[in-house]
């Protein structure tokens, strides 16, 4: 799958899940959800949960850390080399 398209599904996917609920506009690539409080904690589960099922990956426990996880530039790395490693 190319980056671009990994992108594109997951800013879909915040935009449509997580936006309207923070109070947020928009916003960049390398926008931290946390700190912008686009995503909370409850909002990582369900993130995760998007995650394994589009893109039939298995998210281990020690993968769940803001470097694969808190920017869409972050996320959308992770996800690229995931399906990389597994040959996808």
């Amino acid at each position: 799958m190319h980056k671009d398209e990994i992108k594109g599904k997951l800013r879909k996917f915040i935009e449509d899940s997580y936006l309207l609920s923070a109070g947020v506009d928009s916003f960049e690539d390398n926008d931290s959800f946390l700190e912008k409080g686009i995503i909370d904690s409850t909002g990582v589960l369900e993130l995760l949960e998007f995650l394994e099922d589009t893109f039939q990956i298995v998210v281990e426990d020690e993968e769940v850390i803001p470097d694969n996880l808190d920017t869409l530039t972050c996320l959308t790395t992770y996800i690229r080399n995931k399906l990389e490693d597994a040959g996808k």
